[in-house]
């Protein structure tokens, strides 16, 4: 065979490995803004939040609550990718520690998430628009944080009322006489018109719809967080007229909302907006979010930025679709735990409708996490979060140092002895190992950016194992170089013989170790799955490097008269070997 057909192909696998890695670093440089991995807890620190239980009765939440709201806190940080967060049960508390300073992430991730979908009966604008102060579970730019106008629903059978449009019916003025609203109202009171601005005639308990009231009588946390759960739903859950007209004009935006999560879905609800320039008058729930079958964040193909897709289950569609047909022309306003999200009018009824769509002036992130939080469930309980606390690295940059640099020490070592005992083959060896490394580095910032992985000590000690056990094939193909060579083959034909016997070696190791980390990673927890992650990743990456790298350096090194030469390769002595052989054969040959 002429050297050209012999080393094409080869090369043509060298090509294929480095396009794949400058396209690696091409898309670590010249798309996205981190070059880095991303870090674990262990390394860089990570902020902490604590979620405080509010329970309707002020009483304290039952293990089973706590573990269940843990379970659908952990499903909603794998939605987001959010990789080496921690959710623990400390007492009747709920820890998030997430990695890095953003703790609007850890309050994101405590959203209770109970949608309803009521009838709007009437909307006025906020006194001075205020903005919640604070919103516990909201995230910078998403739905109910400041500056995050209300989104709305488009989808086919509906469009939104811009947030900065008049309401669709606007309290009168004393002297006004009152305008009936056009939803329909199930109740048997009148609560579907436009209550006239009078002072109501009965008296209500002042509108407090998440301070902290005066408290004289000396209750105890408990206490005091079901007296204003229990004040707040009986003046924003009134089912009066008069009450509900006093709720809707006393009722402060600016405040935190002690019905989060906790209004009755069978009563009307006086409420805010997300952004806190609009009340609203509901009526009780039609449709509640334990209906939603799927829900996820993509870009609108119309050009209108992000949305939320719901998708709803069997009964839930039926449902839709007859709220779109019954309420034609009239408001839905989608209420995500006590606030309004969305509040659009319905253009077009369908009866046939099973999906609908959130939309506004979402960010990416804050329509994935809304779309995270519906998808997984609401929360059995509704949660206050503290501050956000910065954690300290509990091993620090000196540790990822020392790891480091026992493990180049190791790397080192290893090359040594390959240089020592295969000659310049251990030159091939040691180019096969930066070329796995270079690789590993770039798939592990990739990673960080597309699943949120986050690299910790036990994920560094994975891939220093991992990239050593690559020796292990090195090792392998040249002993089986030199079993060929033994039986008095060439070093040009030894090689491409003893890769065909040293890959189905390679591979049986190969995949037990592949299957050896998976399971570890299916029934471990913790930082034991990132060692079990990376491990794989290693292990994946090191059989792509030995058919990609090491193969084909091999193969060109056999038809090379400087890499034949015994003193190049270190294989003289197998050689020496190989001719005593066959001498002696040869003595025997002639006695016989």
């Amino acid at each position: 065979m002429p050297p050209s057909q012999g080393t094409a192909h080869p090369l043509r696998l060298l090509g294929v490995y480095a396009a794949l890695v400058a396209l690696m670093f091409g898309l670590i440089f010249f798309v996205g803004k981190s070059h880095t991995p991303k870090l674990g807890i262990d390394l860089q620190g990570g902020t902490r939040v604590t979620l405080t239980p509010r329970t309707p009765d002020g009483g304290k939440p039952s293990q089973d609550s706590l573990k269940q709201a843990q379970s659908i806190i952990e499903q909603r940080v794998n939605g987001l990718g959010v990789a080496g967060s921690e959710v623990v049960i400390e007492g009747d508390n709920l820890v998030i520690t997430v990695p890095g300073s953003d703790g609007a992430q850890a309050k994101t991730l405590a959203t209770t998430a109970k949608l309803y979908v009521r009838p709007v009966l009437q909307d006025i604008p906020a006194p001075g628009g205020k903005l919640p102060a604070q919103q516990p579970g909201a995230a910078p730019g998403a739905p109910g944080a400041p500056n995050a106008p209300a989104p709305s629903v488009p989808g086919a059978t509906d469009t939104a009322v811009p947030p900065s449009t008049p309401p669709t019916t606007d309290a009168p003025a004393p002297s006004e006489a009152p305008a009936p609203s056009e939803a329909p109202a199930p109740n048997p009171a009148p609560q579907n018109r436009v209550f006239p601005a009078q002072a109501p005639t009965t008296p209500v308990p002042p509108a407090t719809p998440g301070g902290n009231p005066a408290n004289p009588g000396g209750l105890s946390p408990q206490q005091q967080t079901q007296k204003e759960i229990t004040d707040a739903k009986a003046l924003r859950q009134s089912t009066d007229q008069a009450t509900q007209l006093a709720a809707m004009q006393t009722l402060d935006c600016s405040k935190p909302d002690p019905l989060q999560g906790n209004d009755d879905p069978n009563l009307p609800l006086v409420t805010c907006s997300t952004d806190g320039t609009q009340i609203y008058l509901l009526d009780k729930s039609k449709l509640d979010g334990t209906e939603i079958k799927d829900a996820t964040a993509t870009l609108d193909t119309r050009g209108g930025g992000w949305v939320v897709n719901l998708e709803f289950k069997g009964g839930g569609s039926d449902t839709w679709g007859n709220l779109t047909n019954t309420y034609l022309n009239k408001q839905l306003a989608f209420a995500l735990d006590s606030r309004v999200v969305s509040a659009p009018q319905v253009q077009s009824g369908n009866q046939f409708g099973g999906s609908t769509q959130i939309s506004g002036n979402f960010s990416g992130s804050a329509a994935k996490d809304l779309a995270n939080s519906l998808k997984y469930g609401s929360l059995p309980l509704s949660f206050t979060t503290s501050e956000a606390e910065t954690v300290s690295a509990t091993l620090g940059m000196s540790s990822l140092h020392a790891g480091l640099i026992a493990g180049a020490i190791g790397l080192i070592a290893v090359l040594l002895y390959c240089l020592l005992y295969y000659r310049m083959l251990g030159f091939l060896a040691g180019f096969s190992l930066v070329a796995a490394g270079v690789a590993v580095y770039a798939l592990i910032v990739l990673l960080g950016r597309w699943i949120g992985f986050t690299l910790d000590l036990a994920g560094i000690a994975g891939l220093i194992i991992g990239i050593g056990m690559t020796a292990d094939s090195f090792v392998v193909f040249f002993e089986r170089i030199k079993d060929e060579m033994r039986e008095g083959r060439s070093f040009r034909s030894a090689v491409p013989r003893g890769w065909a016997r040293a890959q189905r070696t390679n591979l049986s190791g190969k995949t037990v170790s592949l299957i050896a980390s998976a399971v570890l990673y299916l029934l471990a927890a913790g930082q034991v799955k990132g060692f079990a992650f990376t491990l794989g990743l290693t292990t994946v990456l090191d059989v792509i490097v030995l058919y990609l790298v090491t193969s084909p350096l091999m193969m060109l090194a056999s038809h090379s008269p400087f890499w034949a030469k015994p003193s190049v390769n270190g294989l003289g002595a197998v050689a020496e070997i190989a001719r005593e052989r066959k001498a002696a054969a040869g003595v025997l040959v002639k006695e016989a």
